[in-house]
């Protein structure tokens, strides 16, 4: 089923998250009617700060940030079913990988978000009310290995459920 983006927000904001992030985390995505194809931008803000955000436009000016041993493939974000550190750190990401970023998380149990590949799909998922105190404790035992973007999620998560 094809959602709008005022569907996609509610459920990511209503129905998905936690209650201790609620009115805290916000979900931003756009298109640019001007823009060729109506490229856009999507962001993920707490108390109204971007943690993250990406847009198409900003791609092209930042694929030249990319460490010399990041391939091509990895700059142009979305050709992929995933979305890694790397693409999150860089910006390497549009409101098109955040729909398809949706679409697996809502199509999936909560412990195959938790396990996707894709670390949007995994972020969402760890911002999800149904992941309790007992999954957040089991993550909170290997977080040093998981990638720096997820860590800030999970911080975020943790702090707001009076865990630190």
């Amino acid at each position: 089923m094809i959602h709008t983006w005022s569907k996609i927000r509610h459920k990511l904001e209503n129905d998905y998250l936690a209650d201790s992030l609620k009115n805290h985390i916000q979900y931003f995505a756009t298109s640019y009617s001007k823009c060729p194809d109506h490229e856009g931008r999507a962001a993920i803000l707490l108390d109204g700060q971007q943690i993250i955000a990406g847009s198409y436009c900003e791609q092209w000016s930042k694929a030249s940030l990319l460490p010399d041993d990041e391939t091509l493939e990895k700059r142009l974000h979305c050709e992929f079913p995933y979305m890694d550190n790397t693409a999150l750190k860089y910006s390497q990401f549009d409101q098109r990988c955040f729909y398809k970023a949706f679409y697996e998380f809502d199509n999936q149990s909560i412990e195959k978000s938790l396990a996707s590949q894709n670390l949007l799909v995994r972020i969402f998922a760890v911002l999800d009310r149904r992941v309790g105190k007992r999954t957040l404790s089991r993550i909170k035992e290997n977080i040093g290995s998981e990638p720096e973007i997820f860590r800030i999620f999970f911080n975020i998560r943790i702090e707001a459920e009076g865990m630190r």
